[in-house]
């Protein structure tokens, strides 16, 4: 028997297209815990332009279960599966999750970034983000911290002030 099959980890779901948000919801619906980050997005139209909210990470959404629950949230419609190596799911760290709520409680503007294996680890010292581990990139002359959630290979880039940040 599993030892967390009663602990509540964070799982990352895999939806289909462009189903984020009904999987959202219908897990707030059935009291699971869901987490799904998004960013606000200016769409064109031939009449009009429009700011829109997507999600940051285009077909996932992150929750917070116990294995007792991993049926219901299979069967919540759009769900495809729960990410992970082989038959079971594979949870994912806790700082990462946190990184990311730290990031979508902030002003800061952020955006979907490609997922980096390389680069220098980071933590930043002081500023909103302050305590967030990620990757420190350069795009032009501007520095960017890069927060990634290693199992389903995205991540996300915020702008950063490089005084702001130390080797982790």
């Amino acid at each position: 028997m599993n030892e967390f099959m009663g602990t509540p980890r964070w799982y990352a779901l895999r939806t289909r297209s462009r189903h984020e948000k009904v999987v959202r919801d219908q897990l707030t619906n059935q009291g699971i815990e869901p987490l799904l980050p998004t960013v606000r997005r200016l769409s064109q139209w031939k009449d009009r332009r429009k700011e829109i909210e997507v999600p940051l990470f285009a077909g996932y959404c992150f929750v917070r279960f116990g294995m007792e629950q991993k049926l219901p949230v299979l069967k919540t419609v759009g769900v495809v599966d729960i990410v992970g190596g082989g038959q079971r799911p594979e949870p994912i760290p806790d700082e990462e999750i946190a990184a990311l709520q730290t990031l979508m409680t902030n002003v800061l503007p952020y955006d979907p970034h490609p997922y980096l294996q390389e680069g220098m680890q980071v933590e930043v010292v002081r500023g909103p983000l302050q305590g967030v581990r990620g990757i420190l990139l350069r795009k032009e002359k501007r520095h960017r911290l890069v927060l990634g959630v290693r199992l389903i290979q995205q991540a996300a880039a915020v702008e950063i002030d490089i005084t702001d940040v130390v080797p982790a």
